[in-house]
C-alpha cells in the first residue's frame, strides 16, 4: 500500500472519452488512454483492506492490490510483471471487461471503487510502449503437439499457456482472421482490431501456428486432429443465437445481432462482407441501419453494441427494448457487496442516443404487403396478484415503427455442426443446455479431447473465457506430462 490516505484524498476518475459529436462519425476507440500521472493517482486509492475481495471478484484471480501499489510507486515494469502473471491479455480485459473486480472492491462498500480496469489498461499499454512485451519462447520443447479449435479469448489463452509449457500448438479458426468474438463480435469503437493483431504477432513469434479458413468437422475431421495431435482443445464459443418466437418472425428485416455487428467489423477491417466463408452463413446480404427505424431486442452488452453501431450508420431512430424491469440506479438490496450488482448501467453507446424501454413484451412483428418488417407490436409487462399468485399482465399494447429488428437476446450454445456430431459419435455428449460436456479437468468423454470457454460453460464474459483457457491448458499439461508448472487460479467463493 503506497499511500494510506489516498482513498480519502482522491476521488475516482476513469479514462476520458472522446466527445459524442466526434466519435459517432467513426469507429475509433472511444476511451482515451489515461496519463501515467492520472493512473498513479487512481492507484493510490487502493487501500490496505486486509482481505482484498477484488481477488475473488476477478475470474482470473488478478493480484490487484500489488500491481496498484507498484503503479503508485512508479515501478511500472514490476506492475506489468504482476499483471501478466495471471492475465495473458490485459489489453483485452482492460478495454471490454465489465470489471467484476471493481464491484467486489472493499472501498466500494461506501465510496466509489478503485478504477482497476483503467489501471490495468494503462499498465499493459505502457508495457507495449516501453518494449516490455516480448515473445516468451520456451527454452525446451516437450515434443507434444496440441490443437486448439477456435481463436477467441479462451482458445488464445489456452494456446498461450500450452506454448509456455513447451508444447507445439496449432490454432484452427474457421473465419479468415484470428480473434473469434474479439474480432467479429466486439465493435472497433470498444476494441480496435490492431490490438488483436499486435498480440497475435507476439504469439506467432513464440512459436504458435494459426490456421484460418478451416472448419473442423468440415475441412478437417476431428478424428484427424486426434490422430495427428496429442491433445485437442475445443474452444468454439457460444455462437447459436436465441431467436424470438413471435408472430411474423419470418419478416424481412429481422436479424441476429451478431450478424449485424460482425458485418460492420468486417467493413472497418476491409474484409468483404457478403462472402460465403467456410462454416459461416452470410446469406443475409448487407445489413445496414442507415435511415431506418431500428429496434434492438435485448438490453445487454450486445444490444448496447448494436445501438452504438446503428448510431454510426445514422439510423432514423433507435429503440432498445428489454423484457426485464428497469434496474435501480444504485446497487439493489438483493445483490449486496461483494456480489455483481443489479443496477442500471448506461454504456457509451446509450450516451450517444437511444430510447430505452423496460418490462416490454414483444407481441408481433408486423409485415407490409411485400413481407418486409414495418413495425413491432409491444406491450408493457406488469405483475398482478391473482388468488395469491403473481401472474404476468400485458397492458398498453401499441405499435412502434421498425424496419430493422436486431435480436440481442443472448446465445444458446456452441454450433452443433459436424464437429459436434463427430464428438457424439465417439461417446462425447452435451449438457442440458447444449454445451460440450466435460468433467472438472475440462476433459470430454472422448479420448484426448478437452473443452473450455463458452463452448463448455455457456455464454459468459471475455475474462471468464481467458480464465477457462488457462485452466484447461493446465489440465492438458498434466494429462500429457503427469505434472505441470503452469499456475492455477485458487478457487474463490465466487466459483462455488
Amino acid at each position: 500500500m503506497g499511500k494510506p490516505t489516498g482513498f480519502l484524498e482522491i476521488d475516482r476518475k476513469t479514462a476520458l472519452k472522446r466527445p459524442v459529436s466526434e466519435r459517432v462519425t467513426d469507429y475509433k476507440e472511444i476511451e482515451l488512454l489515461a496519463s501515467p500521472e492520472a493512473t498513479e493517482a487512481q492507484a493510490s486509492r487502493c487501500m490496505d483492506c486486509g482481505t482484498p475481495f477484488c481477488h475473488n471478484g476477478c475470474p482470473l484471480g488478478n493480484i490487484i492490490p500489488e500491481f496498484n501499489d507498484a503503479v503508485f510507486e512508479q515501478n511500472w515494469k514490476y506492475a506489468f510483471e504482476i499483471l501478466v502473471s495471471t492475465n495473458n491479455f490485459p489489453e483485452f480485459t482492460g478495454r471490454i471487461c465489465p470489471a467484476p473486480c471493481e464491484s467486489a472492491c472493499v472501498l466500494g462498500i461506501n465510496k466509489p471503487a478503485v478504477a482497476i480496469e483503467m489501471i490495468e489498461k494503462s499498465i499493459i499499454e505502457k508495457a507495449y510502449a516501453e518494449g516490455w512485451v516480448v515473445p516468451q519462447i520456451p527454452a525446451k520443447r516437450s515434443g507434444k503437439r496440441v490443437a486448439v479449435v477456435g481463436s477467441g479469448p479462451a482458445g488464445l489463452a489456452a494456446a498461450s499457456q500450452l506454448n509456455k509449457a513447451g508444447h507445439l500448438v496449432t490454432v484452427y479458426e474457421r473465419a479468415d482472421r484470428v480473434g473469434g468474438l474479439l474480432r467479429f463480435g466486439i465493435p472497433d469503437f470498444k476494441l480496435d482490431k490492431s490490438t488483436i493483431d499486435r498480440r497475435v504477432a507476439v504469439m506467432e513469434q513464440e512459436g504458435i501456428e494459426f490456421i484460418t479458413n478451416t472448419t473442423i468437422g468440415q475441412d478437417i475431421k476431428l478424428t484427424k486432429l486426434q490422430q495427428e495431435f496429442d491433445a485437442v482443445v475445443l474452444t468454439t464459443g457460444s455462437t447459436t443465437p436465441r431467436l424470438i418466437q413471435a408472430k411474423g418472425n419470418d419478416a424481412i428485416g429481422i436479424f441476429p445481432a451478431m450478424e449485424f455487428l460482425s458485418q460492420q467489423n468486417k467493413r472497418v477491417s476491409g474484409i468483404e462482407v457478403v462472402k460465403n466463408h467456410k462454416g459461416e452463413n452470410y446469406s443475409y446480404g448487407d445489413i445496414l441501419a442507415t435511415g431506418k427505424h431500428v429496434v434492438v431486442i435485448g438490453g445487454g452488452d450486445t444490444g448496447s453494441d448494436c445501438v452504438g453501431t446503428s448510431n454510426r450508420h445514422k439510423a432514423k431512430s433507435i429503440t432498445q427494448i428489454e423484457v426485464m424491469p428497469k434496474p435501480p440506479v444504485d446497487r439493489a438490496e438483493n445483490t449486496p457487496w461483494p456480489n455483481w450488482p443489479n443496477m442500471l448501467r448506461t454504456s457509451t453507446s446509450h450516451e450517444e442516443g437511444a430510447e430505452r424501454l423496460w418490462s416490454i413484451s414483444l407481441q408481433e412483428f408486423v409485415k407490409n404487403e411485400k413481407g418486409e418488417l414495418k413495425a413491432l407490436v409491444i406491450g408493457d409487462i406488469s405483475m398482478k396478484n391473482v388468488n395469491g399468485k403473481l401472474e404476468q399482465e400485458i397492458s398498453n399494447v401499441r405499435e412502434i415503427p421498425c424496419d430493422l429488428a436486431l435480436i440481442a437476446a443472448g446465445f444458446l450454445h456452441t454450433d452443433h455442426l459436424n464437429m459436434i456430431e463427430e464428438l457424439k459419435n465417439q461417446g462425447g455428449s452435451l449438457d442440458e443446455r447444449g454445451n460440450i460436456a466435460a468433467d472438472g479437468t475440462y476433459k470430454t468423454l472422448v479420448d484426448k479431447v478437452f473443452t473450455a470457454g463458452d463452448a463448455r460453460r455457456g455464454q459468459s464474459l471475455v475474462v471468464w473465457a481467458i480464465s477457462e483457457g488457462r485452466e484447461a491448458a493446465r489440465q492438458v499439461d498434466i494429462s500429457l506430462m503427469g505434472k505441470t508448472n503452469l499456475p492455477g487460479k485458487a478457487i474463490s467463493s465466487f466459483d462455488l
